[in-house]
């Protein structure tokens, strides 16, 4: 009787840390929420008035951009985005928005757009580009030198 309740509590015990265990491994799945550049609320854009407000304006309502356009210093670019990182996975996307602030030749702002997200999925290649040169074992490149330098000559 004393036997069963000795493997009864062992099996118990077992349980109880199995189940720690996996409330333990539950909880370190919880995803990791992440705010990355200048997300945009729509009452800092009210205050962006098209064809009144000059740079400066838009720098004190908005904040910096994220990115000036390479090609045309007038346009900026504010870039935001909410990503979700499960476990080893790769961060995904949950939200994401993209305003661009055209200005004209004064400063002046021509055009306040919100532009439309566009996502291409480009494939990781994982083929390796061939070098030229000797294909050497781990026995050869340890060895490899030995014999090639000459002892230092008392001249």
């Amino acid at each position: 009787m004393n036997v069963a309740i000795g493997l009864c509590m062992v099996h118990s015990g077992k349980f109880l840390i199995f189940l720690l265990i996996c409330v333990a491994g539950l909880g370190a799945c919880a995803p990791v929420k992440a705010k990355r550049g200048n997300m945009l609320e729509n009452h800092q854009l009210q205050q962006v008035v098209e064809g009144q407000s000059t740079r400066s304006d838009v720098l004190r309502a908005m904040g910096s951009p994220t990115t000036v356009s390479t090609f045309n210093q007038n346009v900026w670019y504010y870039i935001g985005q909410d990503t979700e990182k499960r476990g080893i996975l790769d961060a995904e996307v949950v939200n994401e928005r993209i305003v661009a602030v055209v200005f004209n030749g004064d400063g002046i702002v021509e055009r306040l757009e919100d532009i439309e997200p566009g996502r291409e999925d480009v494939p990781i290649a994982r083929a390796k580009t061939p070098t030229h040169g000797n294909d050497l074992t781990f026995t050869q490149q340890l060895l490899g030198n030995l014999g090639r330098f000459n002892p230092p000559s008392d001249k």
